[in-house]
């Protein structure tokens, strides 16, 4: 299978290299016309999230192309001077629908089960089934991992309990703080991920909860729905006096928090903790901020210890989704294999009875009339005897492993000469 991928993710790359690979829509549309176009790839999708950029592409049979696919990257980010060939896995036919099956399941993700990275993948491929970048086998190969997402949520509880960044988020805050009641939260970012905090943080008891978003509209719509303040945008800065918890979730180019700002804050405040979770991706929070005494700053990468003693549950699940992933990568090459056997069958049928009816034709007048019609018959029962056990051969082994069954029918084509009809 010409399936080719390469990608970097949170156990490959730290953040801030995350956040310089991450590819905004704006940014698709012209890297789609790029690999396309420049480097020739047949298909292509670009699966970009705030814990990975992974390209999955068709190229021509066995080509490795993984030094395309970097060069495009380093191109694309202007990325020539922070990637380093470290940063990203590389796979090839099963191994690169293995990795893409084992992302749609979640048990790929930082947050095992992460119920939003489904939804995220749909998302790039419908995107690129738009720009008209997939095709019958990126179709086929992405449908699939759609069906591996449902049976991993169906038949096990991969996606059981509030496990998630934003929950991760919220618990933080609940161990900073013993009692959550008293406490008040200004939520900057009123998107999903805003949200499913405001939700958690609903479910804490937080004292008093205050949102802000730069879509008023959107911040109005999430207070009514789990219950809230509306904070201007332009000047939640002045909310910092009083809250206690800053979580912020929202899309931007630069950092809508700087050390500086927070300088006047602090002093007001005195010796008052403010406690601030940066899960954004780019970073909305800088990081410079962490240097004043009372600020105790985190962001995505600082949470993965809470996540990680909070999905022993989810983690026994893997076994049962990995067997899930096994046997639809198998009935994914019997489709692929499907693709040359049946093509191969018939090739093989045809070239013998081509030779027969030649041999027949150039002979028949040896032959009175009444013998005739047995030669036809009898020639044709000798190729059918020839053909059972190559025929045979071919059909069963659609069962076994995708090396083998490709092994019998590269063997077959040469041995008879059907190459020239691939």
């Amino acid at each position: 299978m010409n399936l080719l991928s390469i990608g970097a993710n949170h156990r490959t790359a730290p953040i801030d290299i995350r956040e310089r690979l991450y590819f905004s829509e704006k940014e698709l549309e012209r890297a789609y016309e790029v690999l396309l176009n420049k480097y020739g790839f047949k298909e292509a999708v670009i699966v970009s999230t705030c814990n990975r950029t992974e390209i999955y592409t068709v190229t021509n049979p066995f080509t490795m192309r993984y030094g395309d696919l970097l060069n495009f990257i380093k191109e694309q980010k202007n990325a020539s001077d922070f990637v380093k060939p470290e940063y990203f896995y590389r796979q090839f036919a099963s191994g690169a629908a293995n990795h893409l099956f084992s992302v749609a399941s979640g048990i790929d993700s930082m947050i095992v089960g992460d119920i939003q990275i489904l939804a995220q993948i749909k998302d790039a491929y419908y995107y690129a089934e738009q720009k008209k970048t997939t095709g019958f086998l990126m179709n086929r190969v992405f449908n699939t991992a759609f069906r591996v997402g449902k049976r991993a949520r169906n038949e096990t509880e991969i996606g059981e309990g509030a496990v998630s960044i934003s929950y991760a988020a919220v618990e933080l805050a609940s161990k900073i703080f013993a009692d959550l009641s008293k406490k008040r939260a200004l939520l900057i970012g009123a998107g999903e991920t805003g949200e499913l905090t405001a939700k958690h943080l609903k479910n804490k008891g937080i004292g008093e909860l205050r949102i802000t978003n730069r879509t008023r509209q959107r911040s109005q719509e999430l207070a009514d729905r789990i219950g809230g303040r509306v904070v201007e945008f332009e000047n939640f800065i002045g909310e910092l006096k009083q809250c206690d918890i800053v979580i912020s979730s929202i899309s931007s180019d630069e950092h809508i928090l700087k050390a500086p700002m927070l300088q006047g804050i602090m002093k007001q405040r005195g010796s008052e903790p403010l406690f601030i979770i940066d899960i954004g991706v780019p970073r909305n929070i800088d990081p410079a901020c962490n240097k004043y005494e009372s600020v105790f700053l985190h962001d995505i990468d600082s949470l993965k210890h809470i996540i990680d003693r909070n999905l022993e549950k989810r983690k026994a699940e893997i076994p049962i989704i990995e067997k899930i992933i096994r046997e639809e990568l198998v009935e994914l090459f019997k489709w692929y294999n499907s693709l040359k056997l049946n093509p191969t069958i018939s090739d093989l049928r045809q070239m013998f009875e081509f030779i027969r009816q030649a041999e027949v034709e150039k002979h028949i007048n040896r032959f009175n009339k009444d013998d005739r019609e047995l030669l036809d018959l009898v020639t044709k029962r000798i190729v059918n005897k020839l053909l059972h056990t190559p025929m045979t051969t071919l059909r069963t082994s659609n069962g076994d492993p995708q090396e083998d069954t490709l092994s019998h029918i590269s063997t077959i084509r040469k041995l008879f000469g059907l190459e020239r009809k691939d």
